[in-house]
């Protein structure tokens, strides 16, 4: 059973930085994609940032940023053992949401998802 575990998120001051880390396990293989998603208060789930590998590499590969994070949050994958943490430098109230760890794979080109309990970030003015 694959399962998703986050880690880091918390409470933090405008201007100031916080990581989090997301590790799989119950997978053999590396995902197509895995990245942050989150969530705030009456919103809708939006994509953070997502890293999508062809599955050749052992880290890295074509990654996507939502423009509001540009600039201040780097995704960071490491292919091989299924974990991927975001770097969030310069953050502002507006990025305070409950955050999840996603990842998709392939299963006879139908794309299963997967997604973490969710983390809390909550940045101060």
């Amino acid at each position: 059973q694959v399962q998703l575990v986050e880690s880091g998120g918390g409470l933090v001051q405008a201007g100031g930085s916080l990581r989090l880390s997301c590790a799989a396990s119950g997978i053999r293989f590396p995902f197509k994609a895995m990245g942050w998603y989150r969530q705030a208060p009456g919103k809708q789930r939006e994509l953070v940032a997502e890293v999508t590998s062809s599955g050749m590499r052992t880290s890295g590969g074509s990654t996507a940023y939502a423009d509001a994070v540009k600039g201040r949050f780097t995704i960071s994958r490491d292919n091989v053992q299924n974990l991927v943490d975001l770097q969030m430098n310069s953050l502002k109230p507006e990025d305070t949401a409950v955050y999840y760890c996603h990842a998709q794979r392939l299963s006879d080109d139908i794309p299963l998802h997967y997604w973490g309990q969710g983390t809390q970030v909550t940045v101060s003015s």
